[in-house]
């Protein structure tokens, strides 16, 4: 991957593809979007990034507390580094989180939103998930950090480990290992962040801009609520269920993934 400097730190970057650019954002997994680089219904339309955020990745690493708007700041700079004025933004589960910030501070730089499983950790449900991942936090806690990773992406996945496991090194070769090295950031830096973050009603009517909200059909509580929160308050929503697969969607079937939003992105270009 490629390096710049913005806002004083090292962002690692690739782009793939010519066309209007998309700017993918990602959460755990700090490579989770690689597979829909390749996919040709977006690869041959667009300009893909895919960037490490501050913390993840060979990024640089920050001391102290990272919020949400830290990293929308360091977004917009990696765009203005790359000389992009506008472009559609998509991302998952907190990375989503950045996505939907990012609409609302910089309307003027993003034309859609696509938010796959976006985390959005005050609604009803968030009490419960957090109860689920509190063994996951636990082993964290006690200073193991494979174990807590090991856990957390069995809970998102729906899934044993071995199958999860099986899936990443086929899709991810390497994400596992990388994710262990991010832990700190993870459970240290972005869930309080996220957990932080104040995104209700009132943010959510700000989002001008189209708004694809895709789902896992076999996801977790959590993020049915959420799709329904942005079926309620955003103004120009549109969702996208993906079969048989839940909150890992884009990592499990970046196939059919990758056409809906293709076909999101066909409806709404930047001229318009």
């Amino acid at each position: 991957m490629d390096t710049v400097t913005v806002n004083g730190i090292q962002l690692e970057h690739e782009i793939r593809g010519t066309g209007e650019p998309v700017l993918l954002i990602s959460p755990v997994l700090a490579d989770g979007f690689a597979p829909l680089m390749a996919e040709p219904a977006l690869a041959e339309r667009h300009q893909l990034i895919r960037y490490h955020k501050r913390g993840w990745g060979g990024s640089t690493h920050t001391l102290g507390a990272v919020a949400i708007a830290d990293h929308v700041a360091d977004g917009i700079a990696l765009l203005d580094r790359l000389g992009i004025d506008r472009t559609h933004v998509a991302g998952h589960s907190s990375g989503a989180a950045v996505a939907a910030q990012m609409a609302v501070d910089h309307p003027d730089r993003i034309a859609t939103v696509s938010l796959l499983e976006l985390s959005l950790l005050s609604v009803p449900a968030g009490e419960a998930f957090f109860a689920q991942a509190a063994p996951a936090f636990q082993a964290y806690a006690d200073g193991e950090p494979e174990r807590a990773i090991r856990l957390f992406l069995s809970l998102v996945g729906g899934t044993d480990w071995d199958r999860c496991r099986t899936l990443l090194d086929e899709r991810l070769p390497g994400g596992v290992e990388q994710a262990v090295k991010d832990a700190d950031t993870f459970f240290g830096v972005e869930l309080p962040a996220l957990a932080e973050w104040r995104f209700g009603p009132a943010e959510a009517a700000q989002i001008r801009r189209p708004v694809l909200s895709v789902l896992g059909s076999d996801t977790q509580p959590l993020w049915v609520e959420v799709a329904a929160f942005l079926g309620s308050n955003v103004p120009d929503v549109e969702e996208c269920v993906i079969d048989g697969v839940g909150h890992l969607l884009h990592i499990e079937r970046p196939r059919p993934v990758a056409e809906a939003l293709a076909r999101f992105l066909a409806r709404h270009p930047l001229t318009c």
